[in-house]
C-alpha cells in the first residue's frame, strides 16, 4: 500500500456511497417512482447518483409538478428503505473528528439525510448542506462553496470525500482537494487518491487546529 498525507483545515463529506452504503436503496426508490409514472428507469438510473432529485425530474420528466414529486421521493426514501449500513470505518472516524472541522454536503434533502445518518448510527454534523439549501446542486460548485463558507474555511483548505462523478466535479470546481471513495479508477485526473473505505483513513488534529489526513491506498 502507498501512504499519502494531505493537510486541510476542514473535511467536507458526501453521504450516499461515501459514508453510507445506499446505492441499491437509491435505485430502488427511483424504480418505484418510475413505475408510478410509467417511465423507463434506464435514463433515470444513469443520472440519479450524486445529484438532487429535482435535477433528475427537470431533465427527464419536466411535465411533472416539481414540488410534489420531490416530496414524494422523500417519502419513498423514508418509507421504502431499510436500515442504512455505514461504510467500514466511517462511524469511528466521525466520532473522533472535532465537530467544528467537518460538514456534510449531500444531494439528499435535510430530512432524508438526517434519517439515513440516524439509521446508520452516524453522528449528525453541526453543518449539514442538503438539497434545499442550494439553488444549483452538484455538479455545480455551489454546494461545496456553501459547505466551506459555513465552516469559515477557504475551499482550497477543504478536503472533500466523494463517490460520484457529479460530486467530484462539484468539489473540484469549488477549488477543493478531493479524495474519491470507491471505484478502481479516478473519475477525474485531479482526484488526489482513491480509497474503498474509511479504515484506510487516519485524521490527526495538529496543534494549530489543522487536520493531517493520512491515506493508505
Amino acid at each position: 500500500m502507498t501512504r499519502l498525507t494531505l493537510r486541510a483545515e476542514a473535511l467536507l463529506l458526501d453521504m450516499d456511497g461515501t459514508l453510507v452504503h445506499s446505492t441499491g436503496e437509491v435505485e430502488t426508490v427511483w424504480r418505484l417512482w418510475c413505475r408510478r409514472h410509467r417511465l423507463d428507469p434506464g435514463p433515470v438510473l444513469a443520472m440519479c447518483h450524486g445529484v438532487r432529485s429535482r435535477e433528475v425530474i427537470r431533465a427527464l420528466a419536466p411535465q411533472l409538478d416539481m414540488a410534489r414529486e420531490v416530496a414524494l421521493l422523500d417519502e419513498l426514501e423514508i418509507n421504502h428503505t431499510g436500515a442504512a449500513e455505514p461504510i467500514a470505518g466511517a462511524r469511528a472516524l466521525l466520532a473522533a473528528l472535532p465537530a467544528e472541522c467537518w460538514a456534510l454536503v449531500t444531494s439528499a434533502s435535510q430530512r432524508v439525510a438526517r434519517h439515513r445518518l440516524a439509521s446508520a448510527g452516524l453522528p449528525l454534523p453541526k453543518q449539514l448542506i442538503g438539497a434545499e439549501d442550494v439553488v444549483r446542486g452538484k455538479p455545480d460548485p455551489e454546494p461545496y462553496l456553501l459547505g466551506a463558507g459555513r465552516l469559515g474555511v477557504a475551499p482550497a483548505d477543504c478536503l472533500v470525500f466523494e463517490d460520484a462523478p457529479a460530486g467530484i466535479a462539484s468539489a473540484l470546481q469549488a477549488g477543493c482537494q478531493v479524495v474519491q471513495v470507491g471505484g478502481s479508477k479516478r473519475f477525474d485526473p485531479a482526484v488526489a487518491a482513491v480509497i474503498q473505505h474509511w479504515r484506510q483513513v487516519t485524521v490527526v488534529t495538529a496543534a494549530a487546529g489543522s487536520l493531517q489526513v493520512t491515506l493508505l491506498t
